[in-house]
């Protein structure tokens, strides 16, 4: 260690606000996105908790699978935001594209009231926090630029 980071003090941040953070992943299916209805009567990515000691990657393929039951593999990161979804709940949500295996139809768990393919115009018109909006957007615009490279 140099001298400078001797005298630097580790900062003291233990009374910070901490808060949970869910980790989604956006999934077409042949132009339409798969949407899972919540609690709430949002409509949302798949997805969840980030677990201790999970990597962000790790997290959003496992939730898949057992929200969904599809396999998928991570695609690039595509947007961090943070939702307060109450008074009293702020989560910080992590958005990544996702390349399914091939699937000729999706299913959902109990934790979730339904599951829908929706197109990207559809999706405008949900009841669905803008941060969802925005990454479905993203990787509509990604994968068509991918699809136009090759």
């Amino acid at each position: 260690m140099t001298n400078i980071q001797h005298k630097i003090p580790f900062p003291q941040d233990t009374q910070a606000y901490r808060f949970p953070v869910s980790v989604k992943g956006v999934v077409l299916k042949e132009s339409k996105v798969v949407l899972l209805k919540n609690e709430r009567d949002e409509w949302e990515l798949p997805g969840g908790k980030l677990e201790l000691g999970e990597e962000p990657e790790i997290c959003f393929v496992r939730e898949i699978e057992e929200e969904l039951g599809l396999n998928v593999k991570a695609g690039p990161l595509l947007d961090t935001w943070v939702y307060q979804i109450s008074e009293e709940f702020v989560v910080l949500i992590i958005t990544y594209g996702c390349y399914p295996e091939p699937f000729s139809e999706v299913t959902h768990s109990p934790e979730h009231k339904d599951v829908g393919l929706f197109t990207f115009e559809e999706v405008n018109f949900l009841k669905m926090p803008n941060g969802y909006k925005r990454s479905i957007q993203k990787w509509f615009e990604l994968s068509a630029h991918q699809r136009n490279l090759h």
